[in-house]
This record gives C-alpha cells, sequence and structure tokens, in this order.
C-alpha cells in the first residue's frame, strides 16, 4: 500500500529526509512511499541488471542498477531498475560510482506489483522520457507482455515471442519469453 505525507513538501526538504523502507518518491510535489518488492518483481529485477551488465560492464558501455534514486525534473524517482551508458554515470573524487543521481537515466524499467497502480509507474517513464531516456519498458508478471515506451512514439505492446527494444548503445537480443523465463530459478 502506497502512504503519502500530508505536509507540503519542496523537493529540497523531501531530499533532507531520512530513508524509509520501503524508499519513498517525491512525484508532482507529494511523498509517495513504494510497494515493497514481492518474489516475481525481486527475481526479474535482479535478472535484468545481471544480464545488461554482463554485456555492458566490462567494456564500460553502461551500468544497470536496481532500484537507485534518480532526482530530476522536480522529481524524486526510484525505477525498478535503471541503466546509464558509461559516460553519463556520475564518479566521485575516488573514481566510484556516485550515491547522488541528479540525472535521467537512459534506459528505465518498471516491474508492475500486484498492488501498485499502472498510471503511477508510466507516470514515472513518461516523465523519464521528456528529459532524455531512450527507453522506457513497463513489464506486467501477471499478464507476461512488456510495454514499451519510446519517445515520439505510442506505447509497444509485446508478448510472448516479441523482441523487446533496447537501446542502441546495448546489443543484447531478448524475447518477451525470455525475459518471463528468468522466473523459473535453476532452469
Amino acid at each position: 500500500m502506497t502512504a503519502a505525507l500530508p505536509i507540503p513538501l519542496t523537493l529540497e526538504e523531501f531530499l533532507k529526509l531520512p530513508e524509509t523502507q520501503p524508499p519513498s518518491e517525491f512525484i508532482n510535489g507529494k511523498v509517495n512511499q513504494k510497494s515493497m518488492p514481492q518474489g516475481k518483481h525481486s527475481r526479474l529485477q535482479l535478472k535484468f541488471c545481471e544480464t545488461v551488465n554482463q554485456v555492458t560492464e566490462r567494456a564500460q558501455v553502461a551500468l544497470a542498477f536496481p532500484e537507485l534514486r534518480c532526482t530530476f525534473g522536480e522529481r524524486s524517482i526510484i525505477p525498478d531498475a535503471t541503466v546509464f551508458t558509461w559516460d553519463r554515470i556520475p564518479f566521485d573524487s575516488n573514481e566510484e560510482v556516485s550515491n547522488t543521481f541528479e540525472i535521467y537515466p537512459d534506459w528505465t524499467v518498471e516491474i508492475l506489483s500486484p498492488d501498485q497502480k499502472a498510471t503511477k509507474v508510466i507516470s514515472n517513464i513518461l516523465h523519464c522520457l521528456r528529459f532524455g531516456t531512450k527507453l522506457g519498458w513497463l513489464i506486467d508478471p501477471d499478464e507476461r507482455l512488456i510495454l514499451a515506451f519510446i519517445p515520439g512514439q505510442e506505447p509497444i505492446e509485446l508478448i510472448e515471442r516479441d523482441r523487446v527494444p533496447v537501446p542502441e548503445f546495448l546489443t543484447l537480443e531478448l524475447t518477451v519469453a525470455q525475459v518471463f523465463g528468468w522466473l523459473k530459478v535453476g532452469r
């Protein structure tokens, strides 16, 4: 269940608040706590990040992050997974990944949880696209479909053997069936 704080806050005030468990997002001037991930959600999130990072990390092309706070455009959101091209990843003075990402992701992925409203996660995907994100996925485990969001196009509904779009910086071929195949452990 999503809980909202009743007091209006600014983005700056929100960012000074202690983190909650599960984490909260700041959207349209409101603070909303994310749903606690369940098994299918967590498995898809893990396998997505592993799959992308196996192809991109060693070559320093991009990195996938689970549950990373991204603050930009007067929102502070935590997509289920994000991918950043290597040249856009903020690094600190020790050449380590920064704790703060005040930029939009190159690719954003949301995985719909049973108690989550699709409109909220679609709104976050559209927000990312407005600021420069090249691709958004909404993965719906119950319906076994993926909606792909590409700037300037209507959403694409993908099922079973459909090949899912990936950003141009990534060499990866996946079908919807392969993505949902990640739910079967040990196979």
